[in-house]
């Protein structure tokens, strides 16, 4: 999964309710990260036995919740950019 704010790639294994991106500190668990995010559809979620979540860039606590392959709003300089840090840090 990739950070939907600063374009990290979090850990493959499971993303838990308090979760945070290693790279920037804000929340994992939250509807933009989530696979079912989806602009375009109903409460812009695609799993329609979610509840309702106003606020989709803070925690939330979805169980259907899914991590996703995008980072969904990263602009393409932004996930260039972050790709090349990660490449190119030191650990």
């Amino acid at each position: 999964m990739v950070c939907a704010f600063c374009g990290r790639l979090a850990d493959p294994g499971r993303i838990y309710f308090r979760d945070e991106c290693q790279g920037c500190g804000r929340d994992l668990h939250i509807c933009r990260n989530c696979e079912f995010h989806d602009p375009g559809v109903h409460q812009e979620c695609r799993e329609t036995s979610a509840e309702y979540v106003a606020d989709k860039e803070r925690a939330n606590l979805c169980e259907y919740f899914r991590p996703g392959i995008g980072g969904a709003g990263l602009s393409d300089t932004a996930a260039a950019r972050s790709q090349l840090e990660a490449l190119f840090s030191k650990k």
